[in-house]
């Protein structure tokens, strides 16, 4: 039986997907395919290219993106995603989808045509970085001939691209609908509009999972925490662990 892995976008939020993984790990379930979205996206590729959960975890705590990130405000006062393909070729190298371990599936929107644009295969860390261009955050990027922003705008939880690639689905949504935290930013506001509007075509597609894995108590957490990474983490591992124990679980 093949499994797929598919993991949504949610800024710092995303971090779950990684204690997520741990979880599944530990159990022996390791995916044959990865589909992932915005952070999803980077998380899965690092996930694909075979670093361990804890490792991926080590690298989101230990890298300091913001001097990158500032570094890359351009003249509309948007920042430049680009920047960062220096710090992801640090960690995969050989930047191409050929050298994952794990096959993985990037998808990105372009903001012109409106169109989902698939990856998976070719260069790596541009379409990576691309599908987390956050609209209002980051410029759209240029990428062969697409203006590409964030996947979660269309799709954020790409389960379509591995439906015809594996027998048994496990979805990692770290996008609460309910939140606990207060907006307290423009773009928290204007992504939370894209995940409020995204709601009705996420719960369909949560629906087409054989295991659909929602830690409520992400609704804590602000897509810009990635100085929580650890309790984002222990939030995906510990609600994923319990989950897996419960007897009606398909997995347990």
């Amino acid at each position: 039986m093949k499994t797929a892995l598919i993991l949504s976008g949610g800024g710092a939020r995303g971090i779950a997907h990684v204690g997520v993984a741990q979880a599944l790990w530990e159990r022996g379930v390791r995916p044959d395919v990865i589909s992932g979205t915005s952070s999803g996206a980077f998380v899965g590729a690092l996930l694909g290219h075979g670093y361990e959960p804890t490792e991926v975890l080590k690298i989101i705590r230990d890298t300091s993106f913001y001097p990158y990130l500032r570094f890359g405000i351009g003249a509309n006062g948007l920042l430049h995603m680009r920047k960062m393909e220096d710090v992801f070729r640090k960690f995969i190298p050989e930047n191409t989808f050929e050298s994952l371990r794990t096959p993985l599936i990037v998808t990105a929107t372009d903001i012109v045509s409106g169109e989902e644009i698939r990856f998976r295969s070719g260069e790596l860390a541009l379409p990576v970085l691309a599908s987390c261009c956050i609209p209002g955050l980051f410029s759209p990027m240029h990428y062969n001939g697409h203006e590409l922003v964030d996947g979660g705008v269309l799709n954020n939880l790409p389960v379509e691209p591995v439906l015809d690639k594996a027998d048994y689905l496990i979805g990692s949504h770290c996008n609460p609908f309910n939140l606990d935290k207060p907006l307290k930013r423009t773009t928290e506001i204007v992504y939370r509009s894209l995940i409020l509007a995204m709601h009705t075509k996420t719960k369909a597609r949560g629906a087409q999972c054989d295991l659909l894995i929602e830690p409520p108590a992400l609704s804590r957490f602000s897509i810009f925490d990635f100085r929580k990474a650890d309790q984002l983490f222990q939030t995906g591992y510990a609600f994923t662990k319990a989950l897996l124990n419960e007897p009606n679980t398909l997995l347990s």
